[in-house]
């Protein structure tokens, strides 16, 4: 397991790398630069210049990749120009509400998915579960932007039963009980917003699971023998089913990126996702590259996870 394990996390390195320089070259490429807009228009085309230079705003792309990456492995991302503070400093701080209402989208994605899952399954083909596919039809139809902007119109600002902007009431001091209980409260919209969505994929997993299942031939043995149905679908059909679902969890993390770029924006919820639609809008080139590379990270750290989990789960994929 160990060999595997190992393996697979060397791979990782030239990922990383060439997903480092794809990043700063797409950077790179962006109209304008760090100073565009910022300079006084009348001022001397020579200090602009200069300026330029100064900043290191002139030198080749490799000279400026190989001072942002030595600096990206030392901690050090760059300072923003648009927020006038180390970027490490901007995205760490950004980086824990992001963290958070991850956490609470997994645990809502998960306390809803393994029910209606397990139900459709065993009852497939009935009303019920014709109910629930429908659903998930829905679910995989409808944009993610679109569902949070009527959850927020609906929830916030129709019926006010949650904030509608911000992870903390104005005026609580952090570190007290009414500080957490704010934090929650204002988190738990986004979170349902997207956990209603990302469920739909365990939902029919998980159903497709079930209903394979249960066509097994050591399914049919135990009820040949006499096993009540309680006893197969509790000792086998389910344990087995829901083993797979483990493995699938690092690619929830990966599909959760993309979701709450759009989410953070919409609710006004200050984590990564809403700090990287505010940088490449203000063109804020050194948190623009830290964001996605950290997002690409977090990617690639899911597949990851999602292997080793799968390899417990089913031993043959191992590398041997």
């Amino acid at each position: 397991m160990w060999k595997f394990t190992v393996r697979r996390t060397l791979i990782m390195i030239p990922q990383l790398l060439l997903l480092s320089v794809l990043v700063f070259l797409m950077a790179q490429a962006m109209p304008g630069d760090a100073l565009t807009g910022q300079i006084n228009p009348d001022l001397d085309p020579q200090e602009m210049q200069e300026q330029r230079e100064e900043l290191g705003l002139n030198d080749p792309w490799h000279v400026k990749y190989a001072d942002w990456i030595t600096g990206a492995l030392q901690g050090d991302l760059g300072q923003s120009f648009q927020f006038k503070m180390p970027a490490s400093e901007l995205i760490w701080n950004r980086m824990v509400n992001s963290f958070w209402l991850g956490v609470a989208t997994l645990i809502i994605t998960y306390l809803i998915a393994i029910p209606l899952g397990i139900t459709s399954g065993r009852f497939n083909d009935s009303l019920l579960d014709s109910s629930i596919t429908g659903y998930t039809y829905i679910g995989f139809a409808t944009p993610i932007f679109i569902f949070a902007l009527v959850m927020l119109w609906i929830f916030g600002y129709q019926l006010g039963w949650f904030p509608t902007s911000g992870s903390v009431a104005p005026g609580v001091e952090s570190g007290g009980l009414e500080y957490v209980m704010s934090k929650i409260y204002h988190l738990l919209l986004p979170a349902i917003s997207l956990g209603l969505i990302t469920t739909v994929n365990t939902v029919q997993y998980l159903r497709s699971e079930i209903i394979d299942t249960k066509q097994r031939d050591f399914i049919i043995t135990a009820r040949a023998k006499g096993a009540s149905e309680s006893r197969v679908y509790n000792r086998h059909i389910f344990r087995n089913s829901l083993l797979p679902i483990a493995a699938f969890f690092g690619f929830e993390i990966t599909g959760l990126i993309g979701g709450t770029v759009f989410v953070e924006r919409i609710f006004g919820y200050p984590g990564m996702g809403d700090l990287f639609i505010e940088s490449v809008l203000l063109r804020d080139y050194t948190v623009v590259t830290s964001v996605v590379l950290l997002f690409g990270l977090a990617s690639i750290l899911g597949a990851l996870i999602s292997d080793i989990i799968l390899s417990l789960v089913d031993p043959r994929i191992r590398i041997k």
